[in-house]
Formats: C-alpha cells, structure tokens, sequence
C-alpha cells in the first residue's frame, strides 16, 4: 500500500482550523492565570491594610517558625502564615528566621519581610538629634518622641527632670528602638565628659557645681553672647552674695511659659520657688540644660559696677548701676 500523500493546501486548512480553536482557549488559561496570581497577591502577598507603620517587630532567641508566623499575623504584618513559612524555608532552607529587632518604617509584602527576616536585616538606622543648648527636658521629650520608635515619653520625663540642667545639649545617633533610660545615661555622661574640659574654673571659682548649673541655665535664657553672658554672671553672682533677689525674669518661661516681653505685673506675683522676684537665692533647680559656653561663663563672670540689665526687643543688652537707671531704661527701651 503506497503512503498517503499530504495535500500542503489542505494541511494549511487544518492547521489554521486547529489553531483558531485553541487560542481562545491559550486566551482564558492565561487571563485565569492572571487572576489567580492577582488573587494570591492581593489575599497572601501584598502587605495588609492596617499593616502597623513605624514599628519595630521583635523576634525573640529560639522561637519557632510557626510561632513567628502567626506573631506577624496576629500583627498584621503578614496576610498569611502559611505563605510567610514558605518563603522563609525557600529563602533559608533550616537556618530560618534571625532574632532581634526589626524596624518597619512602611508597608512591605511577605516576600521582603522573608528576605529581610532569613537575612538578619533589622533596618534600625540611627536617627540624628540635635538639642540646642538651653532646651528643657520636657522639650527634649518633644523631640525623642518624634524621632524614636515606642518612645516613652511620660516615664522619660519623670527621671529627666530630676536631671535637669545635666542633660547636655548636643547632636546625637539614636537607633529607633533605643529605651529613655539609656537615652538619660547618654546625655548625662556627655555632661560628665564636657564639664571635665572646665574642672579647674569651677574648682577655682569655690562654688557647688549644682549652683554653676542653675547660674548657667539661667545665662543662657537671658543672654546669647560669652560678652553679655559673663557681663550678667557677675551681676547676677554679686546680687546673690549681697542678699538681693535677682529679679530675672527666665524662670517665668520654664514655669508657666512667657517670655519677659509677654509677664504681666500679675505674673510677677506667681506663687512659686522659680519667682526671683519673690524669693532670693537662685531658683531650685536648672531651669533647662545649658551647654559648655553658658557653663564656662557661669565661672569667669566679669566684674562690673552695674546691679541691673534689660535687653530690648532686638537683643540688645543695657545694663544700669542704680534702680533708677534700670527704670529709666524700662521706660526707654521697653515701651
């Protein structure tokens, strides 16, 4: 029997028959394929909505993986268990999850949380923080609490203005998750190391360092020269030893919060240890935390023959021998 010979016309035919019957069909298997990886993606993969931004994810030492994946579900860090020990064993094999501290500034998917987790990939990148010299504690805590991860403001603030006038105004690299204990031990030991570089004035000067600070803490809201600084510190020091009140008006802004610009003859009256009008001696406490140059001020005052200052709405500093000259000065300057 001889071979059948194809007809190349009609195998065209056929083939082109075939084909129109099996592209629709090509056509809905990958449109279904599609979908069921959007589906995946938008049910398992993707991060979830109420995903928690800002926050810092511990996993603990030994901690299993199951136990792991349902702590990040429970969190809404992750939409799936199942899929986050998936991608974790695909990632890492038996080696698993690193413990320690993850940082989450934003949403991310299973996929990179796996990564980041098998990788030991915390993400605490140092937040830099500057105080200004002058600033309080309470201030301070403003700052800490913008910048830092579950910050305990309330308990900081309860240690740190026992310290006041002690935490050193200065940059400093904080990571995310630091705690404000550690925080008060840093900028207290700053203060230890800085006040070292002036241990011989203030040795020389005769005084308690508590009263240097509160002197110092007081210079630096008055003034923001070395010159009118050490200008002050000696009125101010020779007020104290003659048995004057000093009569500065800083104290106000630390207690109820206005400047000398803004007291009222009522607010002179205020009821409280940190009024030196009403009280002599100097107030109870730093009322912020000076930096170095106020400090080193505080002990190289210099000696003049004036009793009074005032500075007026551009800065400037005019100082008076007598109370005359210091009303005088109100009335010219002031109005």
């Amino acid at each position: 029997m001889e071979p059948f010979d194809s007809n190349p016309v009609t195998d065209f035919v056929a083939r082109k028959f075939r084909d129109r019957r099996v592209f629709p069909l090509w056509c809905i298997a990958c449109v279904s394929i599609l979908i069921l990886l959007g589906t995946v993606h938008v049910l398992f993969l993707r991060a979830p909505s109420a995903f928690p931004t800002r926050t810092i994810i511990t996993i603990k030492e030994k901690t299993g993986l199951n136990e792991i994946a349902r702590q990040l579900y429970d969190l809404k860090i992750v939409r799936s268990p199942s899929w986050f020990r998936a991608l974790v064993i695909l990632e890492s094999g038996q080696r698993g999850v690193l413990a320690g501290d993850y940082y989450f500034e934003n949403p991310i998917g299973v996929f990179s949380i796996a990564s980041r987790m098998t990788e030991g990939n915390f993400g605490l990148t140092p937040a830099r923080i500057t105080f200004p010299e002058g600033i309080t504690a309470a201030q301070m805590g403003v700052l800490l609490s913008g910048e830092l991860v579950d910050f305990n403001n309330e308990e900081f603030l309860k240690l740190a203005k026992e310290k006041e006038g002690y935490l050193f105004p200065d940059t400093y690299l904080f990571l995310p998750n630091v705690k404000f204990p550690e925080v008060l031990d840093t900028l207290r030991a700053n203060f230890n190391k800085k006040i070292k570089s002036i241990e011989e004035n203030i040795k020389a000067f005769n005084k308690p360092l508590q009263d240097i600070v509160i002197m110092a803490s007081i210079l630096e809201a008055e003034a923001r020269t070395t010159e009118t600084r050490r200008i002050i510190a000696g009125i101010l020091w020779k007020r104290l030893g003659l048995g004057l009140p000093l009569q500065v008006d800083a104290p106000f802004q630390y207690i109820i919060g206005k400047n000398t610009f803004q007291l009222t003859t009522a607010d002179l009256q205020y009821d409280s240890p940190y009024n030196t009008y009403l009280h002599k001696g100097l107030p109870p406490t730093a009322i912020g935390n000076p930096g170095l140059d106020a400090l080193t001020d505080a002990v190289t005052p210099t000696k003049s023959p004036y009793f009074f200052y005032l500075s007026d709405i551009r800065g400037n500093m005019h100082y008076a021998k007598t109370f005359e000259e210091h009303v005088a000065n109100k009335e010219r300057y002031l109005r």
